[in-house]
């Protein structure tokens, strides 16, 4: 493998972020890890992070999303796109990482990130 991907986060875009933290934390016993107000609430899934985006981070248009961990987006989203992917949202820095979005060859968004460096 060129990169060390592993998924990071399973992306679920809601309308409100604390209504739907508050769902699976209680329905599901998830213990929230990180909150960023309206915009974001990542909660622990065992080995996965539930990462719960409101309309200013939903970057795949309300769909939920696999999120891979990767050394480099921009290298990533290039060996994509030779495989068949579509760009869907070039890469661009976040308020917590650097990240992108690529359609797989059977129109699924995939969105790939890094930490800011």
């Amino acid at each position: 493998m060129a990169d060390d991907s592993k998924i990071g986060n399973v992306l679920y875009p809601v309308a409100d972020v604390g209504a739907a933290a508050a769902f699976y934390g209680e329905s599901l016993g998830l213990a929230t890890k990180f909150t960023d107000g309206d915009r974001f609430a990542a909660l622990d899934a065992g080995g996965v992070t539930l990462a719960i985006a409101g309309e200013e981070e939903d970057v795949t248009g309300g769909t939920p999303a696999a999120s891979f961990k990767v050394q480099d987006v921009s290298a990533t989203v290039r060996r994509m796109i030779d495989a068949g992917a579509k760009v869907v949202r070039e890469p661009e820095e976040g308020p917590h990482e650097v990240r992108a979005v690529v359609e797989d060859p059977w129109g699924n968004p995939v969105v790939v990130y890094s930490a800011k460096h």
